[in-house]
């Protein structure tokens, strides 16, 4: 026998809030069961699952997401996740158009964004 991943869960402040943000980000809509004050709140179609700790985030992440924009370029996504509330922690850009950014959500929790696949096939 073997496991699967059923969801890949995300400590926070406030599970609804970050949730949020991680509903714009991909464009995917939070469960229609959760509402705001709710400690689990789920992301549909993407297996992420928010719930709210106590505890303050401290240090860097060691697991993070990273994202590839569908319809957009890099630095186009890195533009609207910044207006979503996403703060530039380290730019991996290169002059020749390659790297990456590090982003963090408005909790802290870091996560990447990588070339589309158009940029990539050069």
């Amino acid at each position: 026998m073997t496991s699967a991943i059923h969801h890949v869960t995300i400590d926070s402040a406030d599970a609804y809030t970050l949730a949020g943000f991680w509903s714009q980000a991909l464009g995917l809509p939070v469960h229609g069961d959760n509402a705001p004050g709710d400690e689990e709140v789920l992301i549909e179609g993407a297996g992420l699952l928010f719930i709210t700790v106590p505890d303050a985030k401290t240090v860097k992440n060691r697991v993070h997401l990273d994202l590839q924009p569908q319809d957009r370029t890099r630095d186009e996504e890195v533009g609207r996740l910044l207006a979503l509330g996403a703060t530039l922690v380290d730019d991996r850009r290169t002059p020749d158009g390659k790297g990456w950014a590090v982003l963090a959500d408005p909790e802290g929790n870091e996560f990447c964004v990588e070339r589309s696949a158009k940029e990539r096939q050069g």
